[in-house]
């Protein structure tokens, strides 16, 4: 595994990072190029349902390294992605009841490899995070998880809301944090289970809410009114921890 975000630039070269299989997170293009060779890359582009930004000049003058991009930049992920499938299969190998994550709209990379870390201590088979409104598995991400990275399977979807009615085909029930609901404490988080975690500013999505089963709070005194992401991802992940321990 690469240690650091990769950047493949010119068309070639991106044309052959889509062919030889790498995970594509970001594709920047030179906007309103209607040349051959681009519309060659955006087909495989659009085959991997790769997230394509159309940019000035400028922009990708700016984010190339070589200064000859000739119009394409692809952003690679530094780690490679797992499946969802992987996740289950790894609860299935331990014998245990599945435990994940799904992230909804953490686009900071710090708060994405402290969640990361947090998840593998406290057990949990892996960490889901939607393509779109999500930071990628970048060097800072792989930092931030003080090595997690590499024990802790991150899945990317197209979907929450529709990978959350996949898995609960498969019996997984979901908790989000909200602070305006039922004390963590009073909840029972046993059994097979999913951790949803909102951004900072806007917490979780209207409708990735109403797919969860119920909503869960951390009981405060402050005077202010949030947690930071990754701190009420550790204080729910730890709760969910202590009752399934229990449970053995």
């Amino acid at each position: 595994m690469e240690n650091e975000t990769l950047k493949i630039e010119g068309r070639n070269a991106v044309l052959e990072a889509f062919r030889s299989g790498k995970t594509v997170d970001k594709l920047y293009v030179l906007s309103g190029c209607k040349d051959g060779p681009i519309q060659t890359v955006l087909r495989e582009a659009k085959k991997q349902d790769t997230i394509v930004n159309f940019v000035a000049k400028e922009r990708l003058d700016q984010l190339s390294e070589t200064k000859k991009h000739q119009g394409a930049i692809a952003v690679c992920a530094a780690y490679a992605y797992a499946s969802v499938e992987e996740m289950l299969q790894r609860a299935k190998d331990k014998g245990e009841p599945p435990f994940l994550f799904l992230l909804d709209d953490i686009e900071d990379p710090h708060n994405l490899g402290a969640i990361i870390r947090t998840a593998n201590l406290s057990g949990a088979h892996g960490v889901i995070i939607p393509k779109r409104r999500a930071a990628g598995l970048t060097a800072v991400v792989a930092k931030a998880s003080a090595g997690a990275l590499n024990y802790t399977p991150v899945a990317k979807v197209t979907n929450l809301v529709q990978t959350m009615k996949e898995l609960k085909k498969e019996g997984l029930w979901f908790v989000c944090g909200d602070m305006g609901s039922r004390p963590m404490y009073e909840l029972d988080m046993t059994g097979p289970i999913g951790l949803v975690i909102g951004s900072e500013g806007n917490g979780v999505s209207r409708l990735v809410k109403e797919s969860c089963d119920f909503a869960a709070s951390i009981p405060t005194r402050g005077d202010i009114d949030s947690l930071n992401a990754s701190v009420a991802a550790g204080v729910l992940a730890f709760e969910i921890l202590r009752q399934r321990g229990a449970e053995k």
